[in-house]
Order: C-alpha cells, then structure tokens, then sequence
C-alpha cells in the first residue's frame, strides 16, 4: 500500500506544485486548501504525512495543527510546516506540534529529504 501525504496549501498553483513533487517522490496525494480542510482530511484518512501551510484563510496552519494533535489517532502522525514566514514563526510551528519547517520558495531536494525522513517514522 503506498503510503499517503495530506498536501495543505491555500494557493492552488503552489500546492499543484508541491503535489506533484511528492508524487515524483513515489507517494499518494491528499490535498486540502484550508486548515478545516486538513482537519476533516487527516481524520477521515489518516495519512502518512501532512505538509502544512501555516498561513491559511479559515483556519491558519497554527490551529490545524493543534486540533490534529488534540486526536489521540493523529498525535504521532507527522507535520511539516512548509512556510514563507520569517524564522521568528518556526518556534511558534513546532510549539503548535509540527515536527519541521520547510521553507518557501520549496527546495524540491530539502523537501524530499524531510518528506522521507518523516514518513518512514509514520506507524500506519
């Protein structure tokens, strides 16, 4: 079974980017353009791997994260915060429960390295 990354992106180019980058990396595709979005999408299919815009209409990527981590079936399950804020917002992403920060513009290499890095520690 191939393992399933949740991509969480407002902008519809960026994220259609980065779907087809993780695709490329040999792994199945969830998108959600919002932070409700990747909240009701991490429940309903338990992905592998979320990567997680942090500045989202809706709900930012801050919250979304809190609330996933706030299910006990979700609590390991590994974030990365893909972001083009400044490094003063990093701490306050991995205080929300990321485990990473990827930063924008994505580097297809740094993005592929923390994307197999995290999901071989998913247990599901």
């Amino acid at each position: 079974m191939s393992r399933t990354v949740l991509v969480v992106e407002d902008c519809a180019d960026t994220r259609g980017f980065m779907t087809y980058l993780v695709q490329s990396f040999g792994y199945r595709v969830l998108e959600a353009s919002d932070g409700l979005e990747a909240v009701a999408k991490a429940k309903q299919f338990r992905p592998n791997l979320i990567l997680m815009d942090l500045s989202m209409p809706k709900m930012n990527g801050f919250e979304a994260t809190q609330i996933i981590r706030a299910f006990e079936e979700l609590k390991e399950l590994p974030i990365i915060a893909v972001t083009a804020l400044n490094k003063d917002e990093w701490g306050k992403a991995i205080d929300a429960g990321c485990n990473e920060v990827v930063t924008k513009p994505v580097d297809f290499q740094k993005l592929k390295t923390a994307v197999n890095r995290h999901i071989g520690q998913s247990g599901h």
